[in-house]
């Protein structure tokens, strides 16, 4: 059997093995096991997105702390941010949350917070895939008299729209903005048009009724497209796009323009850094930001340190550097004076915040950086053989990139959550991108295809 954690927890489709019922109570089981504390009674947080599958899981996954007499705390449907904030609020040995961030209705996943709000590290995901896969959790509760019970979380929407808006500063107020809400029929779908509409915004919410199965269809932040139109049509300030677990954010300017996670990270960037609030002066990003947000950074000032792609790398990151804002270009952004972890409503109150700051339009702020063209291609693989010992798509990246010289960069990589190998070029015009990244992919096509695995 192989490696259960991907880049992002687990993730897989639904009903399918790793993401059944049955491996959703074994996982419930290991973290209560891997978290309980001899005399302490052991409380597990555990919330959902609006995937149709979240109840199955959920289901399972109480059945299985309960059994190794832990207590699960259930907050329904809510952010991932906002049940990384419940975990610490109220003092939780573990959060739980089952969602497939942007991926369609059909996968979901299941991802694991520490008590302070952090995902696992890779020492401690490692100790409790053991237990899930090999693990013998069966003899430590055996006593009816331990079998935990359920509970609720009272008002964990509320909770958590009062904790973001406490850290926003009380001048911040939004009155006479008009702003499009995209909330992707996800999980932020109650607590965001809440809350933007209690700091004063003219909100109009889009895809804010879920019905389990049209989650990310067409919407949020991997499909901006209807959001830019009603930006336009509503003559808005700008939109807000969110994934279907609300960590992730892509903004519309005012014009129709998509303002990347990258630009994003650029603007509260700058903004932090004009009020003495980038410590060491420094930004974490991913290999896969785009060539202008590094050169811009660069002409700021400030330093950049580079991560792997996943947001936990980036924390990791953020940590050894001593960064408090780092993020990624997919829209994953971490304010670590704030939050642990990524959260689109978050960063869409600091990229508002800066807008202010600055008097001027999302649109203005956005021209602070070149945009590259990139082209990313996905290539369905059945393994994932290491790239570099592949001489024929080392031979085709070489090409490319003598080709490009320093006007442009190749990235390919396997994703961490699903079984694709992806081909991602910038270049300096759309045209000869997208002509670089389909010969890499023709060549990484045909070698995959022609192996037995």
């Amino acid at each position: 059997m192989g490696r259960l954690f991907g880049t992002d927890g687990i993730r897989g489709r639904a009903n399918i093995h790793p993401m059944t019922a049955e491996m959703a109570l074994t996982v419930g089981r290991a973290v209560a096991s891997l978290f309980r504390k001899e005399g302490h009674h052991t409380k597990i947080v555990i919330g959902k997105d609006t995937r149709i599958s979240g109840s199955m899981l959920e289901s399972a996954m109480v059945a299985g702390v309960c059994s190794m007499g832990a207590t699960p705390w259930l907050t329904g449907i809510l952010p991932t941010p906002g049940i990384a904030f419940i975990t610490t609020h109220m003092a939780a040995d573990a959060g739980i949350v089952l969602s497939a961030s942007h991926n369609p209705f059909y996968d979901n996943g299941i991802k694991i917070f520490n008590r302070d709000g952090y995902k696992l590290s890779n020492e401690k995901e490692a100790e409790l895939e053991a237990l899930i896969l090999d693990g013998d959790t069966a003899s430590i509760c055996e006593s009816v008299q331990e079998i935990g019970t359920t509970s609720f979380v009272e008002g964990p929407v509320r909770r958590y729209v009062s904790f973001l808006r406490a850290i926003i500063p009380r001048e911040c107020r939004l009155n006479g903005m008009k702003i499009v809400l995209d909330c992707s029929h996800g999980a932020t779908y109650q607590g965001a048009p809440q809350l933007f509409a209690e700091l004063g915004a003219d909100v109009e919410p889009l895809f804010v009724s879920p019905d389990g199965k049209n989650i990310n269809e067409d919407c949020g932040s991997q499909h901006p497209e209807a959001l830019q139109r009603r930006v336009l049509a509503g003559d808005a300030h700008l939109g807000l796009a969110f994934d279907g677990d609300g960590d992730r954010l892509i903004a519309v300017d005012e014009k129709g323009n998509v303002i990347t996670g990258d630009q994003v990270l650029l603007i509260c960037a700058k903004h932090m850094k004009e009020n003495g609030l980038l410590k060491n002066n420094r930004v974490v990003c991913t290999v896969m930001s785009n060539i202008g947000f590094r050169l811009a950074l660069k002409e700021m000032g400030i330093e950049y340190v580079m991560a792997d792609v996943g947001d936990r790398h980036v924390l990791r990151e953020m940590a050894a550097s001593e960064a408090v804002l780092g993020g990624e270009d997919s829209g994953h952004t971490i304010f670590l004076d704030h939050h642990p972890t990524g959260d689109g409503i978050l960063t869409a109150l600091k990229l508002i915040e800066a807008m202010q700051a600055e008097e001027r339009p999302l649109s203005e702020l956005g021209r602070m950086m070149r945009v590259f063209p990139q082209m990313l291609m996905n290539v369905t693989v059945t393994s994932k053989p290491d790239i570099e010992t592949l001489p024929e798509i080392q031979e085709a990246i070489r090409a490319v990139e003598a080709d490009l010289g320093e006007r442009g960069r190749v990235l390919v990589r396997y994703s961490g959550t699903q079984s694709l190998c992806r081909v991602m070029v910038e270049g300096p015009t759309q045209e000869e991108t997208r002509r670089c990244c389909q010969q890499i992919v023709d060549v990484v096509s045909s070698k995959m295809s022609l192996m037995s695995f």
